[in-house]
């Protein structure tokens, strides 16, 4: 079945039966958008065909004649057609978005809303204004209107911002080289208060101006960090690597609590008390995590499905809310 949406008079598909219930149920497609397929008289809005739910299941059709005249209201511009018949020259889906014209628009774009679904485009067209496929390539696993995010990038965000932390106690860290520091005190986890106790001897130890300079610096780094993940579900590695957090669910951005509660908080101490007395163990568990999202076919992690987020290629579509169904 080929299925075919419209919205502001602009059509696109075809659509297969399951992407258009994974849209529906992303948001991309709304009730109130259009849809025709073959055995429709006319087309519907999408909510009346499915009683107002966000998944499609048509009923069996033995295949209707299909009336050409079921759009109205579409517009035409009569300075590309002298003759007034709308048929001869589609519009383009350039014009009817109000963006200059391409060359080969007509030679490559069938968007006519009554003649476009006698003809199969190369791609399908999304009904978002950056269609995903340009953002996909071969490689890429998509899922609903997002692509994930490779592993190998989401790998290198980790170190970017690894290295952006050493960076931040790069001044703390040559003060400590010039120091005799006993770092068997720092391995026995069972006596955490002892090794609380001799860093603290050590920071007493270390110019009070390297410290305020450490203490500022890693401070900084963490608050800007937390600005960019809460307003753009990007830390400074992600930023970089191009690949932004988003829900599960919506494939928008995260609710505030899963974005800086579960998975930037929590980790960070999880994380920071790993890495601070068993180093060998935080490296074992970041390890982990990647394997498991390297199996998942949503490039699930353990800490991805702790927070219920997905780790995908950034697209600005990603930051406007979900549309409201009306």
């Amino acid at each position: 079945m080929q299925i075919f949406l419209a919205r502001n008079n602009v059509q696109a598909g075809p659509y297969n039966l399951e992407q258009l219930n994974i849209m529906l149920a992303s948001g991309e497609v709304v009730l109130d958008d259009l849809m025709w397929h073959e055995g429709l008289e006319q087309w519907q809005r999408v909510g009346t065909l499915t009683n107002n739910q966000t998944v499609y299941t048509p009923a069996p059709v033995n295949g209707a004649e299909v009336n050409d005249s079921i759009i109205n209201n579409v517009t035409i511009f009569p300075e590309d057609n002298a003759s007034g018949n709308q048929t001869d020259k589609p519009v383009s889906l350039d014009r009817l978005y109000g963006k200059p014209e391409r060359k080969d628009t007509a030679n490559n774009t069938k968007v006519d809303m009554t003649t476009n679904r006698h003809h199969t485009p190369h791609h399908n067209v999304s009904l978002n204004k950056t269609p995903l496929n340009k953002a996909a390539t071969n490689q890429d696993k998509v899922v609903g209107d997002v692509v994930l995010a490779p592993i190998m990038s989401r790998v290198l965000a980790t170190a970017i911002n690894g290295l952006l932390y050493l960076l931040a106690i790069f001044p703390l860290v040559m003060a400590l080289t010039k120091m005799d520091v006993d770092y068997s005190k720092f391995q026995n986890i069972q006596d955490m208060d002892a090794a609380y106790q001799y860093s603290m001897t050590l920071m007493e130890s270390l110019p009070s101006s390297t410290l305020m300079m450490s203490q500022i610096m890693v401070f900084g780094l963490f608050a800007l960090q937390l600005v960019f993940i809460a307003l753009r579900g990007q830390s400074l590695g992600k930023l970089i690597t191009g690949i932004r957090v988003v829900d599960q669910t919506t494939h928008r951005l995260p609710s505030f609590t899963k974005l800086i509660g579960m998975r930037t908080l929590l980790l960070f101490i999880i994380y920071n008390l790993l890495f601070s007395f068993t180093s060998f163990l935080g490296f074992v568990v970041v390890a982990v995590h990647y394997y498991m999202a390297s199996k998942s076919p949503e490039n699930i992690g353990w800490h991805d499905k702790l927070a219920k987020t997905l780790v995908v290629k950034a697209d600005s579509s990603q930051l406007t809310k979900k549309p409201t169904l009306k």
